[in-house]
């Protein structure tokens, strides 16, 4: 099957990841000028991102409480993930169910051959047939264009600003930083230039991982040809969300980046940088991309 294409969607999300090569650029210039060896630190920042990206499948399925599950415990779960992954050229991810009254899923996995994905039971609950079928596509979407790596290689640098930032507060909190300014930054221009740097690379990641949101769409769209059941879905679930308790919500907050739609409590500063595009939007654009390849 021919990967769906959208072009200007593939245009911002270039963009955008230059925009953020040229932040990271300038800030290792800015470091390099001023004599900054981030070595240690580039290093370490390396270190811990490899590690969540290896171990990216474990860690989420940890803290979200999923559960992998046998063919013979959910044959009707497992033959639509089968198909869908047959569909997009996959190999057979490993299904996992969350006992949660959220409904929602997400896709995991440093690649296709160790990839995860999961669904809760109150998405299992809430969702009809094909309703399932349209969101686990976006979620082997995911998979198929390989969002946890470019993610993880969009937030190296970013992390590596973040670490700084905080070891410039540190050593002007402590005084541990000679007081010769000739070839090196003030911690405190260190701090405001990495905060910065940091800040910028944040929005810019946000609309990235919005961008590839819209392309797991697309791409659910075209496995499935019936986006009007991923529309159905969207709605469902995001109705369904609104009627949630804030605390129920929250329990599951630290997943939202994963998630085919967040749940927001509300108190939680996702709602004004969120890793996902507006509801409405994502109709739209999944309208608009029904008309143009003929997928109603």
């Amino acid at each position: 099957m021919a990967w769906i294409r959208d072009t200007g969607l593939t245009i911002r999300m270039f963009a955008t990841m230059a925009l953020l090569a040229l932040v990271y650029l300038a800030f290792l210039s800015i470091l390099y000028a001023y004599g900054i060896d981030i070595t240690f630190i580039a290093l370490f920042a390396g270190f811990f991102l490899f590690m969540q990206y290896y171990y990216s499948d474990k860690l989420v399925l940890l803290a979200s409480g999923a559960r992998i599950v046998s063919e013979s415990e959910a044959p009707e779960l497992y033959a639509m993930v089968r198909r869908l992954a047959m569909n997009a050229g996959l190999p057979m991810p490993r299904v996992a169910i969350v006992d949660s009254p959220v409904p929602n899923a997400f896709a995991t996995g440093r690649n296709p051959k160790n990839a995860v994905v999961a669904v809760t039971t109150g998405l299992l609950r809430t969702l009809n047939r094909e309703e399932l079928e349209a969101v686990l596509g976006h979620e082997l979407s995911h998979i198929k264009n390989r969002d946890v790596m470019v993610l993880t290689i969009a937030s190296f640098i970013s992390t590596i600003a973040w670490f700084i930032m905080r070891w410039a507060m540190f050593m002007g909190m402590w005084g541990g930083y000679s007081d010769r300014r000739e070839n090196n930054l003030a911690p405190l221009a260190i701090f405001a230039v990495s905060a910065i740097v940091w800040f910028v690379s944040f929005l810019l990641i946000r609309a990235l991982s919005r961008y590839r949101e819209f392309a797991a769409d697309a791409g659910s769209a075209l496995l499935t040809r019936n986006p009007k059941a991923l529309i159905s879905a969207l709605l469902k679930i995001s109705g369904r969300m609104d009627r949630l308790s804030p605390n129920t919500k929250k329990e599951v907050e630290g997943l939202n980046a994963f998630f085919i739609i967040p749940a927001i409590s509300g108190e939680s500063l996702l709602s004004l940088f969120s890793t996902h595009p507006p509801i409405e939007k994502r109709i739209e654009r999944l309208e608009k991309l029904s008309r143009e390849f003929g997928l109603y």
